[in-house]
């Protein structure tokens, strides 16, 4: 019907005295006006309701005429007969087009009455906006139908938490009727703390915090509502999962109606998560495992790396057994009887506060808890059959009330039995079922390799240790006026063995060379030729060459040691080996050291009162290159002077440069100890910090001079009168100090040698008697033939002078010097 301008876009706000109805009631959706019409055709009575209906005020509406004011030009016709009729007291009611706001048009539905049976009354209309209403009940239908319809479970809480309807699949899920959930509060629902936290959620709904989707409950709708169901305590016995979500229901002017909500059943999808969870849970702990276990080539930590992977990830105690032999190196009696044979505990792990039962048999004869004792499973234990088959085991459960379930699984690399896993879930934990027993075996078979592995580096590893030690010089070697301290670290990097060698050999003269070198390369080849070069070494030094005529010759044999293989492709190619050495020889009279070096790093000097440094001796070429001479440098040694040598594992590594290493030695020698066996603990530890990366070896001397009268040295001219003196001379020297046993016999050997210099010798005779570990006499001569112990014929009048000094002495020799030569022996004190 027609009106004034300005229709309204959505329901106006009412004001005060309006009478506007209750919040959520029909009124917020749908418009209805009321007015009067008088006996004289014009509109008599004209409501609010009818104002913000048609948007005409009352002042405008009163008195007019409603057909002409509300109704379309082309229907005042039509309009004005209905008008009459109602007037002469007919009821109509239809829809009818009216006039709003600002010209616009509707349809209304609209009932018109008399007042009374008086037709001078007049008539009362009634008008509804068909928009909204028709809106109005197209979603009622629409809701009607997916309430009623969708398989969900769908509910609805009134203001006061209390159900106020639900659909036919809630009730089918809850097990009651629609009309027995009605009214029904959250305690009803769900029992406990269930039902407190539904109450919570759905006060926090209507509280307008926001909806709540995926609110997930286990147990049984509405238990709490039927004393028939045996889970009604808990809810929980039927393994029911549901997912609710919530959302607040609001009238048109926003009053909260409610709350209404949709219930699923995801049992099935809880199952399907929880499998796939599982699933991924397992290929994770199979990843960390490939990543985690073998990180070291060592027994008992490949063993704990291992627990670490499946304490707690897989289960709650566990324990691995490896057999006694197989830690020593020796695999004949794991396969002689593996089901009796003796097993020592390497690890265990557990999150349990006490479980002894799983850490022993079946039959609780076996109690070793602590890692490192050793046990015997009884032969019909499953254990025993987990060794003798091969095959996981799934023991009955055990007297121990905090375990649940045990599973057994043996270690088995190459077809060899190493030990056993035990595994062990506790009280509250899923028992170990087919799945289970499949990802233990495979991570155990995976440690199995690992274990093998380190088992066979351990072997090969103590094989090589003791290979490379057999060429190192045994014990605490002795010198004349040296204290000597030596170490060598083998790296641990690597089963193959290196070339860090290093010698003290004691000279004839209260002499001694100190060797150390270092054969490029690893491996066993490596040290069989740094013992080739050792024993090459100490073979020239008894030959008393000077040190660079020693590298000169190791040079020659480093070359030779090269040898001519056929590779894969067929051709033939030379194999060279390199080294590198330095070779002194220190005089304990002189207190004097002669060094020659063959591509070694520098020897290390330290003086008393002064900061240590390298000796400035030429560095040379390594042996095995040829083709260069070797120089020798000459320094003075005073009383507690120390050189030390080392190989470049000391000083060079990936953590440091080679000049940082050596300006690290020089320190550490500067400040260390005045005792020379901490002095080398303390360089070692200085300056290895990462040991491993390279064999370490170092030799150090201290200077420790000789005392004052542990020297007699005279010179005779070349005449027979010489071998008086020389006598008297050795004789007075040896009883001044005491040593009147070696009197008779050092008498007899200088007559003999002193002889000997003047008949095959020629110039000034020299004699010098040493007293050190033993006493020394040596005889200076000009001559350059070396004395030859012959064997002299029963007609001979001489030649038995050195078969003599030969029986009485303890050792003898001789030597060449720049001017000649030197025969020596030596008498035991």
């Amino acid at each position: 019907m027609p009106g004034q301008p300005g229709a309204p876009t959505a329901p106006p706000t009412p004001r005060a005295g309006q009478g506007r109805g209750r919040p959520g009631s029909i009124d917020e959706y749908v418009k209805v006006a009321t007015f009067a019409i008088g006996a004289d055709g014009r509109i008599a009575q004209w409501s609010e309701r009818a104002a913000d209906f048609f948007g005409l005020p009352a002042a405008d509406a009163v008195g007019s005429d409603p057909i002409t004011t509300l109704v379309p030009r082309e229907l005042w016709q039509r309009g004005r007969a209905r008008l009459e009729r109602v007037l002469s007291g007919e009821e109509w009611a239809g829809t009818t087009p009216y006039r709003g706001r600002a010209g616009t048009e509707g349809l209304a539905e609209l009932y018109a009455m008399p007042v009374g049976e008086d037709p001078a009354a007049g008539a009362t209309c009634l008008a509804l906006d068909l928009g909204p209403l028709r809106s109005v009940e197209t979603d009622l239908a629409a809701s009607e139908a997916v309430f009623g319809q969708t398989p969900t479970g769908f509910f609805l809480f009134g203001p006061d938490l209390r159900l106020q309807r639900v659909n036919d699949a809630f009730a089918a899920g809850a097990g009651l009727g629609a009309d027995d959930l009605r009214g029904r509060t959250p305690a009803e629902l769900f029992p406990g703390a269930d039902a407190d936290r539904f109450h919570v959620a759905l006060r926090k709904v209507l509280a307008g915090d926001g909806p709540i989707l995926d609110l997930r409950f286990t147990g049984t709708l509405a238990a709490a509502c039927r004393p028939d169901r045996k889970d009604q305590g808990t809810g929980r016995e039927s393994g029911k999962a549901w997912s609710i979500s919530l959302y607040r229901l609001d009238g048109a002017g926003g009053h909260p109606m409610g709350v209404a909500g949709q219930v699923q059943d995801i049992t099935s999808r809880n199952l399907a998560e929880r499998e796939a969870a599982g699933v991924r849970r397992n290929l994770a702990l199979l990843n960390e495992a490939s990543t985690h276990i073998g990180s070291t080539l060592d027994l008992e930590t490949t063993a704990k790396e291992l627990l670490d992977v499946i304490v707690p990830q897989f289960c709650d105690v566990a324990t691995v057994d490896l057999y006694t032999a197989l830690l020593t190196g020796d695999s004949g009696p794991l396969l002689a009887n593996p089901e009796t044979g003796e097993l020592r505990r390497v690890a265990v792990s557990s999150v349990v506060g006490n479980a002894p039962s799983v850490l022993g048999s079946e039959r609780g004869s076996v109690r070793v808890a602590e890692a490192g004792g050793t046990l015997c499973y009884p032969p019909r234990s499953p254990h025993a059959r987990a060794l003798r088959t091969g095959r996981s085991v799934v023991p009955q459960p055990g007297p121990d009330p905090l375990l649940r379930s045990t599973l057994v699984v043996p270690l088995v690399a190459r077809d060899q039995v190493l030990g056993l896993v035990q595994l062990s879930r506790a009280i509250g934990s899923e028992p170990f079922d087919a799945r289970d027993v499949a990802i233990a075996e495979e991570l155990v078979a995976r440690a199995a390799v690992c274990v093998d592995n380190a088992r066979l580096y351990r072997r090969e590893h103590e094989r090589a240790l003791i290979l490379q030690r057999s060429l190192l010089p045994p014990g605490n070697p002795a010198a004349s006026g040296l204290e000597i301290a030596r170490r060598y670290l083998p790296s641990n990097n690597n089963t193959e063995v290196g070339g860090d060698w290093f010698d003290v050999i004691p000279l004839p003269g209260s002499r001694t060379a100190l060797v150390i070198g270092d054969v490029m390369g690893r491996g066993l080849r490596a040290a069989v030729a740094m013992g080739q070069l050792r024993t090459a070494v100490r073979t020239l030094a008894m030959l008393d060459l000077d040190p660079a005529e020693v590298l000169t010759a190791l040079d020659e044999i480093a070359r030779g040691l090269g040898d001519t293989s056929t590779t894969d492709a067929g051709q033939s190619g030379e194999e060279i080996y390199l080294a590198t050495c330095v070779y002194a020889v220190y005089d304990a009279v002189k207190q004097r050291c002669i060094l020659a070096n063959a591509g070694h790093l520098p020897p290390a000097l330290l003086v008393p009162g002064e900061s240590a440094a390298m000796v400035n001796v030429p560095p040379g070429l390594p042996l095995g290159v040829g083709g260069e001479p070797f120089e020798e440098v000459t320094i003075e040694l005073p009383a507690g002077s120390v050189l030390g040598l080392y190989t470049d594992g000391l000083v060079e590594s990936r953590q440091h440069q080679l000049d940082e290493g050596l300006k690290a030695f020089r320190t550490a020698l500067t400040n260390g100890s005045a005792e020379l066996e901490q002095l080398c603990d303390q360089v070692l530890e200085e300056l290895n910090p990462h040991h491993g990366e390279d064999d370490i070896a170092l030799l150090m001397a201290k200077i420790q001079p000789l005392p004052e009268d542990s020297v007699g040295d005279w010179r005779f001219p070349s005449e027979p009168t010489s071998v008086a003196k020389a006598r008297e001379a050795a004789c007075g020297w040896l009883l001044a100090r005491g040593l009147d046993e070696l009197v008779d016999t050092t008498e007899l050997l200088v007559s003999e040698l002193v002889t000997n210099a003047l008949r095959h010798g020629r110039g000034e005779i020299r004699l010098r008697l040493l007293r050190d570990r033993s006493m020394v006499c040596e005889v200076w001569d000009d001559g350059y033939a070396q004395p030859r112990q012959r064997r002299a014929q029963e007609t001979d009048e001489g030649g038995r002078g050195l078969q003599l000094v030969s029986l009485l002495a303890e050792r003898w020799g001789s030597r060449r010097t720049p001017n000649g030569k030197i025969v020596w022996f030596e008498l035991a004190l």
